[in-house]
């Protein structure tokens, strides 16, 4: 069974915001983007909106609460 080009694209749309596909994932995302107007337009949304929660959060992140994320995620805080 082949697979929707947009159900692939929503799959990695959060990865591509983060810039963190490989060069042949971000590539086929793009082109789709491109001939797409619904995922396009997705795109623009969850760009915005993270645009919109960045700088509407004034609220500072408590002491120890990065560690703690970085811990997590696996990641060496003291690194």
């Amino acid at each position: 069974m082949t697979r929707d080009p947009c159900d692939k694209c929503e799959e990695i749309l959060q990865e591509f915001l983060d810039r963190t596909l490989t060069n042949e994932e971000w590539a086929e995302a793009e082109s789709h983007l491109v001939g797409c107007d619904y995922c396009r337009r997705r795109y623009r949304f969850e760009e915005t909106l993270r645009r919109y929660v960045k700088t509407s959060a004034v609220e500072r992140m408590p002491a120890g609460l990065m560690d703690k994320l970085n811990e997590l995620r696996g990641l060496d805080a003291t690194a």
